[in-house]
């Protein structure tokens, strides 16, 4: 198969490309370079630069590659902006989407693996969150993946493809320093970004109903998050009926003051202490997978902790 990867010189996108390539699959990018880094696209996968707005890119890209796969992860993710900016969100996230999907239904794309989000469910007041949890967004950013979710399997019914659409949760780490989260959107590279300016980690809020009053999140390795996409490929290779949303977690929980006491270890300042400010709006008190299902579909777990995560992740801020 040869996979088209939207997003693909982004920070996930880029280590979903290498899994693919060291699975024996053909990969071609298209990243619009907004966020991604043309430097993360390895040497043989071509590149190309558009969005997947754009119509005529997309057909050109799918019909001159002999594309019968699509993995999209193009698309906005911060939370907090989605609050302050709604429409861009919907824009870029489910009209995006609703684009690419008349492209893979016009050329007969077989398979879809759809990056979804553990924000779909938005504050479940339980202690796993399965698959069969309600789904409740709290911000604009987790709507459009449920409606994201909502759209792949309402084509796919009219025009049959096979689709999984994997619902991360907390994404951290790196493979390699070149891969690194060079942004500063996720909790690990904020802390690393307060550091270097000589200042404390902030902490959004300590009074949640949480052991130590600071969220508690699933934080999963991008490279475990990598080897779900390519379990996910290799699922509709097999199966091109398949028809699947799974949750994409370790199942345990870590609250942000562990993730910083974890991060200043790491650098050498065990005493390493956030200051506390307002919550942000979107936030979850608790968010942590149950990840029988994938187990159990993909034969896929996670197999890195929180601190290969920190490690890696500090080598790349480093490089």
């Amino acid at each position: 198969m040869t996979w088209l990867v939207t997003g693909g010189a982004g920070y996930i996108g880029a280590h979903v490309v290498a899994a693919l390539r060291a699975d024996g699959a053909g990969v071609v990018v298209l990243d619009d370079l907004s966020t991604g880094l043309k430097e993360r696209v390895p040497d043989g996968v071509d590149l190309i630069v558009g969005s997947v707005l754009d119509r005529t890119v997309l057909d050109a890209a799918i019909a001159d590659h002999r594309v019968t796969g699509v993995i999209h992860l193009a698309g906005k993710k911060r939370v907090e902006e989605s609050v302050a900016r709604p429409l861009h969100y919907f824009h870029e996230n489910v009209e995006g989407l609703r684009v690419l999907l008349t492209a893979i239904a016009e050329h007969g794309v077989g398979s879809l693996v759809f990056s979804s989000s553990a924000a779909v469910y938005g504050m479940p007041d339980v202690d796993r969150v399965t698959e069969r949890t309600p789904c409740a967004p709290l911000s604009p950013y987790g709507l459009t993946k449920l409606i994201g979710e909502q759209l792949v399997a309402a084509t796919a019914a009219a025009h049959p493809f096979g689709h999984v659409s994997l619902r991360y949760f907390n994404v951290a780490g790196a493979a390699g320093p070149a891969l690194a989260d060079r942004g500063a959107a996720n909790l690990i590279p904020m802390v690393f970004e307060r550091l270097s300016a000589g200042l404390p980690p902030r902490v959004f809020g300590d009074d949640y109903p949480t052991p130590d009053g600071t969220c508690v999140r699933d934080y999963i390795h991008v490279a475990d998050l990598a080897d779900a996409h390519v379990a996910a490929a290799r699922r509709l290779a097999a199966d091109p009926a398949t028809a699947l949303v799974v949750n994409a977690g370790r199942g345990v929980g870590v609250s942000v003051r562990e993730i910083i006491a974890a991060v200043g270890e790491v650098v050498g300042d065990p005493g390493l202490r956030g200051v506390v400010e307002a919550r942000r709006p979107g936030d979850p008190p608790r968010s942590v997978a149950s990840a029988d299902l994938i187990r159990a579909e993909l034969g896929w777990s996670a197999r890195l902790d929180v601190r290969a995560m920190v490690e890696s992740a500090w080598a790349g801020w480093r490089r």
